[in-house]
């Protein structure tokens, strides 16, 4: 060692200490501070508190069939993938309301799993509703699917489609199917 090393030790030791502090306190105050924003509204309960009156349903029913995939076949037909699975529908239209009269769930053998409304309900314009099938739910199978009943007072075109998600090892997955116009409900 010379004569000059213990000097630019004691010299570097302050510095270091004082680019830490500099660092520390630049990065605590750069940290992203709470706002005033009021959060979403997520619809945890899948209802809606804005019931239609059953006798103002229109004779002019839709009905729409969407794929769902609760599991999904994994190298052989007895290894499965179990799925989460979202229903999303949409209303696309900016001025009118969507008229929901029924949201049934059924398994791979056609059977109804279960009804998600007992009363029709609306969605304004814009706005969606989602339902989800959880990964642990299998009663609906790789067949699964709803069937929905729809209708507007002018024409409108909503969106219904679901997103299923599920994951092998390290790796995720996800993909989307949409619904189908079928043959419409019998008139009451």
């Amino acid at each position: 060692m010379n004569k000059y090393s213990n000097r630019f030790f004691f010299i570097e030791k302050p510095i270091w200490a004082i680019a830490s502090a500099l660092a520390l306190i630049i990065l605590v105050t750069s940290c992203k501070r709470p706002t005033d924003e009021k959060p979403v509204k997520v619809l945890d309960e899948h209802t809606l508190n804005r019931r239609v009156d059953r006798t103002t349903v229109d004779p002019l029913t839709k009905q729409v069939y969407v794929p769902i995939y609760s599991d999904i076949y994994n190298q052989t037909r007895d290894s499965r993938t179990l799925l989460t699975a979202t229903l999303s529908i949409r209303n696309t239209s900016l001025r009118d309301s969507l008229f929901i009269t029924t949201i049934d769930y059924y398994n791979t053998g056609g059977d109804l799993v279960r009804n998600y409304l007992d009363q029709a309900i609306y969605l304004r314009p814009m706005e969606s509703i989602d339902y989800v099938i959880e990964q642990q739910d299998t009663s609906g199978g790789s067949g699964a699917n709803f069937i929905i009943d729809w209708y507007s007072k002018r024409p409108i075109n909503p969106l219904f489609q679901a997103v299923m998600v599920g994951g092998l090892g390290a790796q995720a997955f996800s993909f989307t199917t949409e619904g189908i116009d079928v043959e419409a409900p019998p008139s009451n």
